[in-house]
């Protein structure tokens, strides 16, 4: 049986929670920001979660999570 092996570019961009969800940046915050708020760049700096749909796909490029 091969070794499975870690996506690379997912390993980059998710973390695990100390519960066991999966998080992610928020997107929409490299460029054009002076036509967004100050509250909204403010709110897209925190981390959001991942929608459940989307964890298996996830998980799957992150077999050692």
């Amino acid at each position: 049986m091969p070794k499975h092996k870690t996506n690379r570019g997912a390993a980059k961009r998710f973390k695990v929670t100390g519960s066991g969800k999966i998080k992610r940046k928020k997107a929409y915050l490299r460029h054009i920001l002076t036509t967004k708020s100050t509250k909204a760049k403010r709110n897209l700096r925190k981390h959001g979660l991942i929608e459940k749909v989307d964890e298996a796909s996830i998980r799957k490029m992150l077999p050692h999570l």
